[in-house]
């Protein structure tokens, strides 16, 4: 890119956008100054930014015909082989199209990044290739990961293998098809708001968002970095936890990780240990919202009954701030995400690794926001409305409410070892049709992460498995722990995974 020096107009246009109030007859000096200015930036753009280079070969591949797509869960296939030994050989992964996979094109659901082609792996790319999984390809996720449902990509709406008119979940839909029928052993999503629980409660399968920062999001496309959460899911509490051996870890360009030691074959350790004297609180307020559904807050009630007769100590508890939990993520959710998207997606202030290929591509996507979903539009125009009106006072008033909102999940774990609660309030819902009004197409998107969201602004790690079926459809329940209790979260969910009665839920 060649860098253009400022001319006096621009300098000129500089000081009324920020109303400096220079002088017509100094604007010259501060002219000579850019020049100045303008030579580094220059010499910045004579220097090469060598991205590491991906290590196993691949081919762009292509997008599936729709025979061969049958829940149009697929963005892209292409075959990446990993290596030929290692703890996750010949298992075959579908990657969220917000995670760079090198040479393969990248989406992200939306239209304004079609065509884009990362140059590099995603951190946890690396990792699973060279614990020798087998990259299938790109899966389908929603319109810039903003919905929690499956119709808002601009490649068409994602259907739940278990009714085809019904919500996959999101964002990480296309993952929740092609684990849920089988065509894949892991999917690696992403999970903001619940994106990565609400498709294993609405397709039936387990869904890991682990502790915020134990998993490397270098090489993903964020959404809002407090926020942000690389997840698993997979059909079994097994499996998952084999993919979070691998994964989980610092890798050196994510400043959110610190120091995380992780012990190989840490995470699956106790999975035989059964669930005799956990302490599992059931979580008084993860129930009875206004959208709940009766039949998903019984079959919890009875799962936890599971836990009880498996020898865990089962007690209700109370944790009142939880009902506030969604309003004090929702300014961080809304503002974050958007200074994200006008920042290019990582701004200023970061240590990480910056994906300058994906800035560029994503810069011009005011020119598209005319056919931007009505989701995306209504966050939008909520972060214009809010963090302009109040200058970013609620986001930075929302951060701090974070701190008192964990504060009351660490008291309550000085009671119990786990929370236990409805992943989501309901069942699957019904896609809605192509020409349904704004409010239905938002509601669907955003209607079903009260329970989920409140554990991405604190961070702590949430483990949702399927706990039975009603009407036809999956029921999914949510466990959560403190910080890096991970092993714990597996151990409870493989005894229950393992119990017999459950089934008959």
């Amino acid at each position: 890119m060649t860098i253009r020096k400022p001319d006096l107009a621009a300098v000129r246009a500089a000081s009324d956008a920020y109303q400096l109030a220079i002088p017509e007859a100094e604007l010259p000096a501060y002219h000579r100054l850019l020049e100045g200015v303008a030579a580094d930036y220059a010499m910045v753009d004579a220097l090469t930014d060598t991205p590491p280079a991906p290590r196993f070969p691949r081919l762009p591949g292509q997008r599936p015909a729709p025979e061969d797509n049958p829940y149009n869960a697929w963005a892209i296939r292409s075959t990446v082989a990993g290596a030929p030994e290692g703890p996750l050989k010949g298992l075959r992964v579908a990657l969220k199209d917000n995670i760079c996979l090198a040479g393969v094109p990248m989406m992200n659901g939306a239209g304004p990044l079609r065509g884009y082609l990362p140059e590099i792996d995603a951190t946890v790319v690396t990792r699973l290739l060279e614990a020798g999984a087998r990259i299938e390809g790109k899966a389908q996720c929603e319109f810039f990961c903003v919905s929690g449902s499956s119709h808002t990509s601009d490649q068409g709406p994602v259907r739940n293998p278990h009714d085809e008119t019904r919500s996959a979940g999101g964002s990480s839909s296309g993952c929740s098809a092609l684990v849920a029928s089988g065509e894949v052993e892991i999917g690696i999503g992403t999970d903001q708001g619940g994106s990565v629980r609400i498709p294993a409660a609405y397709a039936g399968f387990v869904g890991m968002k682990p502790t915020w920062g134990l998993v490397p999001y270098t090489g993903i496309m964020p959404v809002e970095q407090t926020l942000d959460h690389a997840g698993i899911m997979t059909a079994d509490i097994a499996t998952n936890a084999r993919v979070l051996d691998v994964l989980a870890g610092p890798d050196g360009l994510d400043p959110r990780q610190g120091a995380q030691p992780v012990r190989a074959g840490r995470y699956g350790a106790g999975l035989a240990a059964g669930c005799g004297g956990l302490r599992i609180g059931l979580l008084r307020e993860a129930f009875g919202w206004a959208n709940s559904e009766a039949d998903v807050d019984a079959k919890i009630r009875a799962a936890a009954q599971v836990f009880a007769r498996l020898g865990a100590d089962l007690h209700e508890i109370s944790v009142p701030l939880h009902r506030q939990g969604h309003a004090i993520w929702t300014p961080i959710a809304t503002e974050g995400t958007v200074r994200l998207l006008e920042g290019l997606n990582y701004g200023s202030n970061w240590k990480g690794l910056y994906v300058t290929s994906l800035m560029r591509a994503q810069r011009d996507w005011r020119d598209h926001a005319a056919l931007f979903p009505p989701d995306m539009k209504s966050v939008l125009l909520a972060a214009h409305h809010f963090g302009g009106k109040y200058d970013g006072y609620y986001y930075a008033k929302a951060q701090n409410l974070v701190r008192r909102l964990k504060a009351a999940y660490l008291a309550a774990f000085q009671e119990v070892d786990l929370l236990l609660m409805p992943t989501v309030p309901l069942k699957a819902p019904v896609l809605p049709g192509p020409d349904c009004d704004p409010e239905t197409f938002v509601t669907r998107a955003l209607e079903m992460n009260a329970n989920t969201a409140p554990f991405n602004a604190t961070g702590l790690p949430a483990l949702s498995l399927p706990c039975g079926r009603s009407a036809g459809l999956p029921v999914g329940m949510m466990l959560v722990g403190p910080d890096h209790s991970e092993a714990r979260l597996y151990q409870a969910g493989a005894a229950f995974e393992a119990a017999q009665d459950w089934t008959v839920l």
